[in-house]
C-alpha cells in the first residue's frame, strides 16, 4: 500500500498576511492540548503505508513533531496477531519524552514533556475494528485513529479505508462500534477524504459520516481534501476545507494535502481555518520540516539542514530501523527513505541514484560515507 511520491502541481496559495507573519502569531487551540498531552503545535506527522513505522516516528519527534500516527494496521492483521501487531510497538522505541528546543538550527531536543502516538486502524467491519482498538490499547497507543481515507484499489473488495465512504450507514456502524469498545478517557479520531468523488451523493455521504463522528464524541476529524477518486493525483481542494470550517466551527477540523513545505503548514491554518496540519508525503525523508515549522513560530528564520544534519538524521533513522525490523529489512527500508532524503543534498541527483542501487546494509552505508562523511560546521 505503498503511495505515489510525485508531488502534484499545486495552485498558488494567497494568504491573508506573510507566512512569517500567521506563525508567529498563530495561536494553538488550546482543546487540542488538552486532548492529548504533548500535542503542543498546529501540525503533525500523517500515517503513511510503508513509511511512517516507528523508526520515522521517533525521528520525526526528535526533530520537532508533537504528535504522530502509526501507518494502517488491519484489523485482521491486528486480530490474528500478524506483524501488524508485534512490529508497531511504541514501547520498543518510546524513548524518556522529548520537548525539542527552538534554538536556530539546532537539532538537538531536550528532555521533558510527552511522546504521543495514535495508533490508526483499517478494517471493514464493527466487530472486528472495535476488537482492534482494543488490542491498539494493549499496544499503549494514546490515541484510536480510524482510517476512512484509504485510496487504494486492493482494499475496495471489502469497502475499507476510503472506500467506506460510498457506504456510509456501515461507516457510521464502525464509528459507533469504536467508540463504544473505547473507555471513555482515550480519544478517538477519524480520517476521511472528502468524498469518494464530485458527485452530490459523495458530498451527502461525506457529510453523514462527518457529523456522526462528532455525535459520537470523535475528538476530532482528519480530512484529506482530494477524493478517493483522486487518490494522490491532482491539487488538494483546500476551499473544501474552508467551506466545512465555515460551517462547523466549533469543531476541531484538521487538515490535509499538499503539503510539501514548511510554508504550507501555515499557509493551510490560514486560509482553511484548520485546527492542525497533517504532513504527509512532504514530510518522508524531511523530518526538518517540523524543526522549520518551530523557528517560524518563534519568530526564527526557518534553517536548512546542514550536510552534517543530514548524515545524523540518516544514521539516527538507520539505527532505529534496525532495532525494530533487523538488517535485512531495514535496509530495504533506508534505501527508499535514502532516496526522498537525498533531495536535500547539494548533489541530489547523484546521492539518490546511488540510493537506489542499494541492495544492502554495507551498499547504503557506503553511499552515507562517499556523500556525507565530510561534515563541517558551514557545510
Amino acid at each position: 500500500m505503498s503511495v505515489d511520491l510525485s508531488p502534484s502541481d499545486v495552485p498558488p496559495r494567497k494568504t491573508s498576511r506573510p507566512i512569517e507573519q500567521i506563525a508567529r502569531q498563530y495561536v494553538m487551540d488550546p482543546r487540542i492540548g488538552r486532548i492529548v498531552p504533548g500535542f503542543d503545535a498546529p501540525f503533525f506527522q500523517a500515517g503513511l503505508a510503508g513509511y511512517s513505522d516507528g523508526a520515522m516516528r521517533l525521528v520525526a519527534r526528535r526533530h520537532g513533531c508533537p504528535y504522530a500516527v502509526t501507518e494502517a494496521l488491519l484489523d485482521q492483521t491486528l486480530i490474528s496477531g500478524g506483524k501488524g501487531r508485534t512490529r508497531e510497538n511504541p514501547d520498543l522505541l518510546r524513548p524518556p519524552a522529548i520537548a525539542p528546543t527552538s534554538t536556530r538550527g539546532s537539532t538537538s531536543p531536550t528532555v521533558g514533556g510527552d511522546h504521543p502516538i495514535g495508533g490508526q486502524i483499517i478494517g471493514s467491519t464493527p466487530h472486528e475494528m472495535a476488537r482492534s482498538a482494543l488490542i491498539v490499547l494493549e499496544m499503549n497507543y494514546d490515541v484510536i485513529d480510524v482510517n476512512l481515507a484509504c485510496p487504494v484499489r486492493k482494499i475496495r473488495r471489502r469497502f475499507r479505508g476510503g472506500h467506506l465512504l460510498e457506504v456510509p450507514e456501515e461507516a457510521v456502524a464502525i464509528l459507533k462500534a469504536v467508540r463504544e469498545a473505547v473507555p471513555a478517557e482515550v480519544p478517538t479520531t477519524v480520517k476521511l477524504r472528502r468524498g469518494t468523488d464530485d458527485t452530490p451523493e459523495a458530498a451527502a455521504n461525506f457529510q453523514r459520516i462527518f457529523d456522526a463522528a462528532f455525535d459520537l464524541d470523535y475528538a476530532w476529524a482528519t480530512v484529506h481534501c482530494r477524493t478517493v477518486q483522486q487518490k494522490y493525483h491532482g491539487p488538494s481542494d483546500w476551499d473544501f476545507l474552508t467551506d466545512l470550517l465555515r460551517r462547523h466551527p466549533d469543531r476541531l477540523i484538521f487538515g490535509s494535502g499538499d503539503i510539501w513545505r514548511v510554508e504550507d503548514i501555515f499557509a493551510m491554518l490560514d486560509i482553511t481555518g484548520v485546527k492542525a496540519v497533517a504532513a504527509a508525503r512532504g514530510c518522508i525523508g524531511n523530518p526538518w520540516i517540523f524543526r522549520q515549522a518551530r523557528q517560524l513560530m518563534a519568530g526564527e528564520t526557518p534553517t536548512h539542514p546542514t550536510i552534517a544534519d543530514q548524515r545524523q538524521a540518516l544514521l539516527e533513522h538507520f539505527d532505529l530501523s534496525m532495532r525494530l525490523w533487523g538488517e535485512r529489512a531495514a535496509s530495504r527500508m533506508m534505501r527508499k527513505f535514502g532516496i526522498k532524503f537525498s533531495a536535500h543534498h547539494p548533489d541530489a541527483e547523484a546521492v539518490k541514484n546511488e540510493f537506489i542501487k542499494c541492495r544492502s546494509a554495507a551498499e547504503w552505508r557506503d553511499v552515507l560515507d562517499r556523500y556525507y562523511g565530510q561534515v563541517t560546521d558551514s557545510s
